[in-house]
């Protein structure tokens, strides 16, 4: 049988060469190219492997990540093997699927994607619109990889919305929607209800469903949907209840100096007392608070998670590009920040956690995003600011364009520049060691200036497993 790729750069490259959201203008995209048969064909083809690993689907418009790590680290702590599936990737494309932390290895990923081609190539033939996009192969592959590698369970992070998302053929133990505010408006809608419609989408018949969301109207749509489809919901602020403790000198009870706060979590199920939360920022003890509630449905179901598992996997939480400090001297910031909601949260968080002389920014965007509404957050908690623009995705807003939105909002003096290297240097330039740098606005900007203050330091996964695991 002729092979689909025979080396890693191909089969990159294959992958690539598909319909991609993340790397391609949203303009171009409509209701069609997010549906499910296509999804569901696919993976029949391939048998079904979806069916056969129960699951932990999340959803949200922000915070779904780093809760699905939580989720994950203490399944993976209380003796599971676990799959977890996440996007986009930091470095390499084998970052979005992970067995007990370990991501796909390049050898793999070639021998994954000869076994699906030819399943591809047959949808590739089919009259309509049967080609398989890059996010369905991607999430063909993961489920593969996961039969494969005979994971207990998979926790399964929606790559856009939820009812459409290729991730929504998944079979679930319980499902989990952290926040709803305004993003992808053109493809979800443009209100909260229709956004909350979409999200809500991952609600199954009879499944436990654990939700975040804090606008009423938000809510409203989640309880109508669970209530149709008898799905018992716990919500954040009624079912699940919290209390939290912040540390400065992130030293928690444990002793342990990564722990920026501890939570108290109070579910139907039972109270958990002083739970270590590593990721800094208050929607992260929010996150947290969702994810205990998660693992509680679980135990509820039969899974046997002991309370010193739950403590030891988020004591093992590693989450790059949330909050994330790369140094302290000048303090240097990456955060994935790219929504309104995730950028309000970052600029509280600095302004309550950090204390700095200057604070200088690096920002880049894409151009799908409410761009003059997110420098309006922005600059005022900034003494510098650099705009660019991040490189590789023709999704990203050219810094000319960028330099006039900034100027519409706002009269001050800005740098920019369109190489993210530059702007990188010229902060490096302007910092004195009190003060701070956050690069912020999308993924893709913070993971390219992470890579370029990681140089020569160990690998991006090695450094963020933890020890003896």
């Amino acid at each position: 049988m002729t092979r689909t790729v025979e080396t890693y750069e191909q089969a990159v490259e294959y992958l690539y060469g598909r319909i991609n959201y993340e790397l391609v203008h949203a303009d171009r995209f409509g209701s069609h190219d997010f549906k499910l048969d296509r999804m569901a064909h696919l993976l029949a083809l391939l048998g079904n492997p979806q069916q056969k690993i129960p699951a932990v689907h999340i959803a949200g418009t922000k915070g779904k990540g780093s809760t699905a790590c939580m989720v994950a680290e203490v399944l993976r702590a209380a003796g599971y093997r676990v799959g977890l599936f996440t996007s986009p990737h930091i470095e390499a494309f084998e970052e979005r699927m992970r067995v007990n932390g370990r991501p796909l290895g390049q050898s793999d990923l070639v021998e994954l994607i000869n076994e699906i081609g030819p399943s591809v190539a047959e949808m590739d033939r089919t009259p309509g619109r049967w080609k398989p996009t890059y996010f369905e192969i991607t999430t063909a592959l993961a489920w593969r990889f996961f039969e494969q590698r005979e994971v207990d369970i998979a926790v399964m992070e929606v790559g856009l919305g939820g009812r459409l998302d290729s991730t929504n053929l998944c079979r679930p133990e319980v499902t989990l929607i952290t926040s709803i505010s305004r993003d992808h408006m053109r493809l979800l809608g443009e209100s909260l209800e229709a956004i909350a419609e979409e999200k809500a989408g991952i609600v199954k018949p009879g499944i436990p469903m654990i939700c975040g969301a804090e606008p009423e109207a938000a809510r409203r749509v989640v309880q109508r949907i669970c209530r149709d489809k008898s799905a018992p919901l716990w919500q954040l602020g009624r079912e699940i209840t919290f209390r939290y403790r912040e540390f400065e000198d992130r030293t928690g009870r444990s002793g342990s100096t990564d722990v920026a706060a501890e939570i108290d979590v109070q579910t139907p199920q039972r109270r958990w007392p002083a739970i270590p939360v590593l990721l800094r920022g208050f929607h992260q003890v929010r996150n947290a608070a969702l994810a205990i509630g998660a693992i509680d449905v679980l135990s509820q179901r039969g899974w046997m998670i002991a309370p010193d598992a739950v403590r030891q996997g988020m004591q093992d939480v590693r989450c790059p590009l949330r909050i994330e400090v790369l140094s302290e001297r000048p303090v240097v910031i990456v955060d994935a920040a790219h929504n309104w909601a995730s950028i309000a949260a970052l600029t509280a968080t600095i302004s309550r956690d950090f204390s700095a002389r200057r604070r200088l920014l690096i920002f880049a965007t894409a151009r799908d995003k409410d761009v003059a509404g997110h420098l309006r957050l922005l600059l005022p908690k900034f003494d510098t600011v650099i705009l660019t623009q991040y490189l590789g995705n023709p999704r990203a807003l050219p810094v000319t364009e960028l330099l006039r939105v900034c100027r519409s909002v706002s009269d001050r003096p800005v740098h920019w520049t369109s190489q993210p290297s530059q702007a990188w240097k010229l902060a490096q330039r302007l910092a004195e060691p009190a003060d701070l740098i956050c690069v912020t606005g999308s993924f893709f900007i913070a993971a390219e200036v992470r890579s370029m203050v990681l140089d020569n330091l160990p690998s991006v996964w090695e450094r963020f497993l933890p020890a003896g695991r």
